[in-house]
């Protein structure tokens, strides 16, 4: 081994190292065993040892029961299952050592992606960039689906360039597209748009070569067979919600209700109609179906209806509500239907008073709120953290925060630019192989961006899955000249 390969592997080391570090330090001081990891938790145990995918619940006169549930995927209590199999039946801090493990898998098939995309120095950056990173390490202290998340769309991008490297058709690279992809939607429903970029790119690629003129079935072979390999894993998945609850649900449900359940349609509609950041997602959206909702909580921007007399009409018969549902969760925690359809009537009326907001405004302030804000929603930081008079120093530290996610959605965008707009080819093939791969990469955030136009709620934990892309596309910046195709030739493996 040479002195610049010991050189190479000697910082990648010390990079692994410190990620390492970091992501102790998260689990140590900040892991988070509550919420949805609880309800993951419950099912995986059940499931573990009861063999009934469901939740543990108290019922009067006859004690504990397990309740069949499909409102979570079952890819994330399976790897729960298996943890604890391991390692003991709540065991999350086992759980989150494994996810470290994981998360630095990630780190490095990013750099290796950018390595075979840009060069050596790009990859070491790479690894630095994504080894440091404070938002994706804090979330494998969060007993959650997120870093198996990523890891598995790092896992697909870097198996798609390998896949167009071996020529675009049947080999061992297709296969671990399919099984990362799959996996990724056994974890959030939402990743099925994530396959869906990805498998288009691919099928482009595949009728792009020179055999489709001719066969073009048979160049299409290998992404259709992928496309049905993703696919396979729901079957089973399907067959049981139809066993156990008669309905055909391939995925979780949007509002997380089971078959039975009243979906908070009415409250849903009210609440987008004026929520925007992640404090309002906590102290009401979460709220609902179970615990208080004080009017105090709302902002202004909740009764804005025109004129002042007609937006204190609104705040009256908001707090009236707000009195009655309240007023029920004393009783008992489900919400009754003449409950949501008041909800229901308050949103028709603010819609119909402000449409663009509604369909444009919101959504689009949503959206960029979960981009921008500072990611510490796990930390011990206030919701209304801006206050300045009241939060001084973590005040600061959240506008650093932010900063620094900032920083690297620069960093990322810039060096898509580069990537996209360079001429960086010593063989006539390096761009021809890249652009498929770009695309894809392109794809994977304008469809998620779109379905987040389209949820309630606003949780920058959403927007995660955009740095593994990130981390990649940096590498651009830091590219050597001249690399960029003949680390990227078809054949090279």
């Amino acid at each position: 081994m040479n002195m610049q390969r010991r050189r190479f592997w000697f910082w990648a080391g010390m990079a692994l190292a410190a990620g390492l570090v970091l992501r102790l330090w998260f689990i140590k001081h900040m892991a988070v065993i509550a919420g949805d990891s609880l309800v993951y938790g419950d099912i995986a145990q059940n499931w573990l040892q009861h063999g009934v995918y469901g939740f543990t619940e108290t019922v009067p006169g006859t004690g504990m029961v397990i309740r069949p549930t499909l409102i979570r995927l079952p890819g994330y209590p399976m790897f729960l299952a298996v943890c604890f199999r391991l390692f003991g039946v709540n065991n999350y801090h086992a759980v989150l050592y494994v996810q470290a493990a994981i998360d630095l898998l990630t780190c490095w098939l990013a750099s290796a992606l950018a390595g075979r995309l840009f060069g050596n120095r790009a990859a070491m950056v790479v690894l630095w960039l994504a080894a440091i990173c404070p938002f994706t390490a804090n979330y494998v202290a969060a007993a959650l689906t997120e870093t198996l998340t990523l890891c598995s769309i790092a896992l697909a991008f870097y198996s798609f360039a390998r896949w167009q490297n071996a020529g675009s058709r049947f080999n061992r690279w297709i296969w671990v597209v399919a099984v990362a992809l799959s996996w990724s939607l056994l974890l959030r429903p939402e990743q099925s748009v994530f396959a869906v970029g990805v498998l288009t790119a691919m099928l482009w690629r595949s009728l792009a070569t020179r055999e489709c003129r001719s066969r073009p079935l048979r160049s299409a072979s290998p992404v259709l067979t992928a496309a049905l390999c993703v696919i396979l894993p729901l079957v089973p998945w399907t067959v049981r919600n139809w066993r156990t609850f008669h309905v055909f649900q391939p995925l979780a449900p949007h509002y997380a209700n089971d078959p039975g359940e009243l979906a908070p349609l009415g409250f849903s509609c009210w609440y987008r109609t004026w929520a925007i950041d992640f404090k309002s997602t906590q102290e009401v959206y979460w709220n609902y179906s179970g615990d208080r909702i004080e009017l105090a909580d709302l902002p202004s921007r909740a009764f804005d209806a025109g004129s002042p007399q007609e937006s204190q009409s609104l705040r009256d018969r908001t707090a009236a509500l707000l009195v009655d549902y309240n007023a029920t969760t004393r009783v008992t925690a489900d919400v009754t239907p003449a409950i949501d359809a008041r909800f229901a009537a308050l949103a028709a009326e603010r819609i119909h008073a402000h449409p663009m907001l509604y369909y444009v405004g919101l959504p689009s302030a949503r959206l960029l709120d979960m981009v921008l804000r500072p990611r510490a929603e796990l930390m011990n930081i206030p919701l209304d953290w801006w206050r300045w008079k009241e939060y001084r120093g973590r005040t600061i530290f959240s506008f650093a925060y932010a900063g620094v996610n900032f920083a690297y959605m620069v960093l990322g965008f810039l060096g898509f630019y580069i990537w996209w707009r360079s001429d960086w080819d010593v063989s006539g093939s390096g761009q021809t192989t890249c652009r498929e791969l770009a695309l894809a990469m392109t794809a994977s955030l304008i469809l998620r961006a779109a379905v987040l136009l389209a949820i309630d709620n606003s949780e920058p934990r959403y927007t995660l899955e955009f740095f593994p892309v990130l981390f990649v596309w940096a590498g651009a910046l830091f590219a050597t000249p001249m690399r960029l195709a003949s680390v990227d030739q078809p054949g090279k493996r």
